[in-house]
């Protein structure tokens, strides 16, 4: 059941209306909202609902032993066989015959001719999103980070189906909260600004990502050989919006219909393709993923508290890690090393230039979400180019206060606001006083206004007011200087260096497409050669949905905020028939052979 069609629409609208009902009744509410998301899993494939209902048995399970236990060791056992257990069961069902066939291929090439017996099981959907929340779950319970959940509540969370199948990924503190804070009162629903998430993401699905992907993506990676150069330039821009349009397209649905059943989900994108390096993009893309690899893979392989070297192979692991979890194929562990490798080589920039300190924790802090008194690791996704503590000695050092940022954009900055996102926490650096008690130069003002207004969604006046066009608590002073502010990013003019980082990324994108290595470097050999075949593919419409689907980015704040108070001044019955009438459209006027599924779906 895909988000953007008549069938979804028609389950939404029963699930709404009972949620609605029995929301002032918890005890009835949960039973209901648990079924309808069992339901909805079922739908798409019901033979593995029961892998679905064993992950919640297992991890809850765990959580349990693990909750009602002082045992240190005892504890710690406990939270390795859960994790192993996640783990083995993704593993028999997604990369088991990825390494045999891989085994099998070396060996062939020594001249050793023994096969490996192959499984050949269908990949369940979402399971490698459910198994990375069941993990969060265990590990957090373990530290202490969330309480135990009640079976139920556990069991929503891991399957509640606004989230389940291509994420975000949602940690346990920021969902379960929700769950216990009381009943819920529909008449506090934020409806206009759900909705309005909720048509954009359909525009950018069925309008740009899935006509992009039959009219130029798909052919050109089928056949590289079959077209010219210039069409194979635009088909590698034109994933890059696809897969940016499809992926955000879901999110900001997803959220959107979390919102219209009383619940907030963390931000997931933030203008990707401004970026001005790629500590940048991963705190700009797939943001709730990029956390929950720092907290989960990267600070538990030890961070960069062992060294430069130790540093560097935690980056690469982390981002191969990454590269799998996507997709069993050396396409994407090439993917995962080419962002790896990249920023591998941009900490090492950094420390030959010394960097200071403040220009990197300008922007790390929009992905950092740690609720202590100190940031450990700052850099790329959040971790990186030195420990900074809560309180850093020295007249030029900055002190790290970690505020929750109530309010943050719903969609990614490049589609309408809504109030009511989950935001990551927020770093706002401050300047020791100077001897004379005054704060130093460029410093943040202790008193100043934080946040974005509850009421708007606008970011507040004042030195630390945040929004997707900001990168960091402040834009001015010397703290505000980094990658993605206004002024050169790794030292580079700040044009050279976005252009340098999309490059890069457009060269990831060209792996994690191909269905294969020999494809994907057909595809890097055709930009080059065979400029005699002649254009068969490019068109003005296929162009201007390329523009479109990168060109958004760019579109300022106040635009959204405007169309948003437009819609929100209309009633709500209009409203709903407005997106109803751009559902059919969508499914019927454009005239799309059915509505492809979301990209991720397959990871």
């Amino acid at each position: 059941m895909i988000f953007p069609t008549i069938e979804f629409a028609c389950f939404f609208v029963v699930v709404l209306v009972g949620s609605w009902l029995l929301m002032p009744n918890p005890r009835w509410w949960r039973p209901f909202i648990l079924l309808a998301s069992l339901a909805f899993y079922a739908y798409a494939d019901w033979r593995f609902v029961g892998l679905l209902l064993l992950s919640v048995v297992l991890n809850q399970a765990a959580a349990t032993l693990i909750a009602s236990s002082a045992d240190p060791v005892y504890r710690r056992r406990v939270l390795w066989c859960a994790v192993v257990a996640d783990i083995a069961v993704l593993a028999v069902f997604k990369y088991v015959d990825f390494f045999a066939t891989s085994i099998d291929a070396m060996l062939e090439r020594l001249g050793i001719g023994m096969p490996l017996p192959l499984l050949h099981l269908a990949l369940p959907i979402a399971i490698s999103f459910f198994t990375f929340q069941a993990i969060s779950y265990v590990v957090d319970v373990y530290r202490g980070d969330v309480p135990l959940a009640r079976p139920i509540d556990t069991a929503i969370y891991l399957t509640f189906f606004p989230h389940l199948v291509a994420g975000p990924i949602v940690r346990a503190r920021e969902f379960i909260p929700q769950l216990t804070s009381g009943p819920r009162d529909p008449r506090r629903v934020p409806a206009a600004p759900a909705l309005m998430l909720i048509a954009g993401g359909l525009v950018k699905k069925v309008v740009i990502a899935d006509v992009l992907a039959t009219r130029l993506v798909d052919p050109v990676f089928g056949s590289p050989s079959s077209y010219n150069p210039v069409e194979v330039w635009l088909a590698v821009l034109g994933y890059a919006a696809q897969i940016y349009c499809d992926f955000s397209a879901y999110t900001d649905m997803a959220i959107g219909f979390a919102m219209l059943l009383g619940f907030r989900f963390p931000q997931n994108f933030d203008r990707p393709y401004r970026a001005r390096s790629l500590r940048d993009f991963w705190h700009r893309w797939h943001m709730t993923l990029s956390r929950w690899l720092r907290d989960y893979v990267y600070v538990p392989l030890g961070g960069s508290r062992r060294g430069v070297r130790r540093t560097y192979l935690n980056l690469m692991l982390t981002f191969l890690i990454g590269g799998l979890w996507h997709g069993a194929a050396w396409t994407f562990v090439i993917w995962g090393a080419i962002h790896g490798g990249g920023l591998v080589v941009q900490r090492w920039w950094a420390g030959r230039r010394r960097e200071p300190v403040g220009a990197t924790v300008a922007r790390a802090g929009t992905a950092h979400d740690d609720d202590g008194g100190s940031v450990e690791e700052v850099g790329p996704l959040g971790y990186g180019v030195a420990p900074v503590s809560a309180a850093s000695t020295g007249a030029d050092r900055a002190t790290v206060v970690i505020r929750p940022d109530p309010v943050a954009p719903g969609f990614d900055g490049s589609g309408p606001v809504a109030v009511g996102v989950l935001a990551p926490r927020r770093l706002v650096l401050r300047r020791r006083p100077s001897a004379t008690g005054r704060p130093a130069p460029g410093s943040t003002t202790p008193g100043a206004a934080t946040g974005r207004s509850a009421a708007t969604g606008r970011p507040t006046a004042g030195p630390d007011a945040t929004g997707p066009g900001t990168t960091g608590p402040s834009s001015t002073g010397p703290a505000a200087t980094g990658p993605g502010t206004s002024g050169p990013a790794g030292g580079l003019p700040p044009g050279l260096a976005w252009a340098l980082t999309f490059a890069v990324v457009c060269l990831a994108w060209v792996f994690f497409r191909a269905p294969d290595l020999t494809v994907a470097l057909e595809v890097l050999g055709r930009l080059v050669t065979g400029w005699s075949v002649p254009l068969t593919i490019v068109t003005p419409t296929v162009v201007l949905l390329v523009a479109a689907g990168l060109g958004t980015q760019w579109v300022p704040d106040r635009f959204w905020y405007g169309v948003q108070e437009r819609f929100a001044a209309l009633s709500v019955v209009f409203q709903g028939v407005l997106l109803g009438l751009l559902i059919v459209a969508c499914n019927v006027v454009i005239g799309q052979a059915g509505v492809a599924p979301f990209l991720y779906f397959r990871f």
